[in-house]
């Protein structure tokens, strides 16, 4: 029997694999990071469904955002920016076939 993957979607694994680079690479506090998560969950409703699926990792990535902005390491324009290359490099690509970004 085949396991069942643990994320629903490849960026759910992207975004945490890149939250714990971040917080093993000493430029996030791991304490601090589920401080913030936990209140971008209790904004959005803690009574919403948030399963590990798309809402949960929503509010990650929504939180990883905040976190990088503050930094300045990358901006709200320049994350949203990304958002919409990876959104049209991901309905450009044939099915099957490795979303990329174009340079």
């Amino acid at each position: 029997m085949k396991p069942e993957p643990v994320f629903d979607q490849p960026w759910h694994a992207q975004v945490f694999a890149l939250t714990v680079h971040l917080n093993e690479s000493g430029r996030l506090d791991w304490s601090d990071w589920a401080a913030r998560f936990g209140a971008t969950l209790k904004k959005h409703g803690v009574a919403k469904e948030l399963n590990g699926g798309e809402d949960y990792f929503a509010a990650w990535l929504e939180t990883l955002e905040g976190v990088l902005a503050e930094e300045g390491a990358a901006s709200p324009e320049e994350a949203l920016e990304m958002r919409g290359a990876w959104e049209r490099a991901y309905l450009e690509t044939p099915h099957g076939e490795p979303v990329q970004l174009r340079s």
